[in-house]
């Protein structure tokens, strides 16, 4: 499977646990919710004292398992590198990351406190590398 087959899935299965690791190199998964940037990166929403935004700024590896409603149908795994945007900078991301996933929002001045209230970020994965490439 190739990264733009991924994006495709992301962008209709947004569902995903989300990969980091620990200090000690230990894995450290998250459910989240994950969009598709116009660049073509992976975004995810998180708040700036999540162990996930701690992670990633030590070590940006990280990977994503997307996968379907009915959860034993398909499934699409990415890797790639992340960077951990903090606000002020991540507002128009986090209002594009809401937009690409919820549409438009009733309140928008009540989301943007809302997002500095709960001291969002928002992470950026670049895709290096994705598949299944076969079953079995």
């Amino acid at each position: 499977m190739d990264v733009d087959e991924a994006r495709a899935f992301v962008r209709t299965d947004p569902r995903a646990t989300f990969l980091t690791y620990r200090a000690d190199g230990s894995p450290q998964l998250s459910l989240v919710l994950a969009g598709v940037g116009e660049d073509g990166t992976i975004l995810v929403s998180t708040r700036e004292t999540a162990m996930k935004a701690l992670n990633l700024r030590r070590d940006p590896r990280c990977s994503l398992l997307a996968f379907t409603e009915n959860f034993y149908g398909p499934q699409v795994q990415i890797d790639g590198r992340a960077v951990v945007v903090p606000l002020p900078e991540a507002m128009d991301g986090l209002i594009d990351y809401y937009r690409r996933l919820s549409g438009e929002h009733p309140d928008w001045d009540d989301y943007r406190s809302a997002m500095a209230r709960e001291r969002r970020v928002l992470v950026r994965i670049t895709p290096e590398r994705a598949g299944p490439d076969r079953s079995g």
